[in-house]
């Protein structure tokens, strides 16, 4: 029975689930919608090539505008989410996405394309900006970062789990199967919003006092704190577009060995986001373990560059325990960021203040893979360290500064 017990707890302990309540019901959305996610993401290339018949430098370029013209969209409903109930607001555009998601399969054409692909970035960006919103409703202001943490992690087994079952329909390689997967990403999104649902209501606790249009976009010292987490935002490209491409071209690595540096980084993701959260609950200390990340994830970045010189054992070796570094470092910058994200905002316009900090991460994620894979692939790994490092030590001083803007104007606020 003690055994049993134990066993239990164990399982509980490494359990990225949280217990009964609202989390746990906001992480079973997050997992089914980002199972959906999934599927489409790994099928996605294969889906419109071979059952659209686009080509593949069409599905790039309709691709790479809709995610610009998507970012548009993170800031105004950003905003509308602190003037609604972020649950129904995120449910209905969970809807509007499994509509959009399902256009795919009348895509017959690169036009049709390209206003079915921004419809849906629109819709991603901004459902994004209102899912910060929820987050923090659901947590409060002494568990958002809890929740932001565990949603993390359940985002990462959601994806890891749709990326699975996708293999089949990768393996079957007819169309049919590819649509299959669009259905199934439908489903998903049909899913989360009735999950959603099951939340209660969050309407504003007050009507917010009107302010001018755009006051994130105004708030300077806001957007440097914002910015710079941004920049640091850049390692994600380069795990997941950049290493792989180096892995290839100047390592001598097996070629499987980038599928276990990605299942290294997404299982430490699901065991460790929510224990390493716990640094990073106020924006001083966040600001110190955002410094601590940007200095990991350069370290990273070197023994990365290193496997280039080594033999292939070595080599295997030195990769698998560089991703262990660069993900200690992604989630402290993930703990970090939301905590800065969250602290520094203003406290009745939380949605827009996260859509501005989506927006910048945006701008970044759309250009990086063509200055990364520019930089990297010529041996520039020692110009993304000091770029990682310069950043994380910029922080510290930075929110310093934002903290005692936000403590002149309260004032005047009040």
């Amino acid at each position: 029975m003690g055994t049993t017990a134990e066993v239990r707890d164990r399982w509980r302990s490494l359990s990225p689930l949280p217990p009964p309540g609202r989390l746990r019901t906001l992480s079973l959305a997050t997992l089914a919608n980002t199972i959906g996610t999934g599927l489409w993401v790994t099928g996605a290339a294969l889906f419109l090539t071979r059952a659209v018949g686009l080509t593949p430098t069409e599905v790039g370029l309709g691709l790479t505008l809709a995610g610009l013209v998507g970012l548009t969209a993170s800031v105004p409903l950003g905003g509308l989410a602190d003037r609604r109930d972020p649950r129904s607001l995120r449910a209905v555009l969970q809807l509007a996405q499994a509509a959009v998601a399902a256009a795919y399969l009348l895509v017959g054409s690169f036009p049709l394309f390209l206003l079915v692909a921004t419809l849906d970035a629109l819709l991603i960006s901004g459902n994004l900006a209102v899912r910060a919103a929820l987050v923090a409703a659901v947590g409060g202001p002494q568990g958002r970062v809890h929740a932001f943490a565990t949603l993390r992690a359940m985002a990462n087994l959601g994806v890891a789990l749709g990326a699975g079952l996708a293999a089949f329909a990768l393996v079957v390689d007819t169309g049919w199967a590819y649509r299959l997967l669009v259905l199934g990403n439908v489903a998903t999104y049909l899913v989360s919003a009735a999950l959603i649902m099951r939340l209660p209501a969050y309407p504003p606790a007050r009507r917010p006092v009107r302010q001018k249009a755009g006051r994130a976009l105004r708030d300077g010292p806001f957007l440097a704190v914002a910015g710079a987490s941004a920049v640091l935002s850049v390692h994600h490209v380069a795990l997941t577009l950049v290493l792989p491409l180096w892995v290839v071209a100047h390592t001598e690595a097996p070629l499987v060995t980038v599928s276990a540096l990605l299942l290294v980084n997404t299982l430490l993701t699901v065991l460790l986001a929510v224990r390493l959260s716990g640094s990073a609950r106020h924006a001083v200390p966040a600001a110190t373990t955002m410094r601590r990340a940007g200095l990991v994830l350069a370290a990273g970045m070197l023994l990365w560059a290193a496997s280039a010189v080594v033999p292939t054992s070595v080599a295997v070796g030195l990769l698998l325990g560089a991703t262990v570094i660069y993900t200690l470092g992604d989630l402290w910058h993930a703990g970090a960021g939301a905590t800065l994200a969250y602290d520094l905002a203003a406290p009745d316009a939380l949605g827009a203040y996260q859509g501005v900090d989506g927006l910048l991460a945006g701008l970044v994620r759309a250009a990086g893979p063509a200055l990364l894979t520019w930089l990297i692939i010529d041996g520039g790994w020692l110009a993304l360290a000091g770029l990682l490092a310069l950043t994380g030590l910029a922080v510290p001083p930075l929110t310093r500064r934002a903290l005692a803007d936000r403590a002149d104007r309260s004032p005047h606020r009040a």
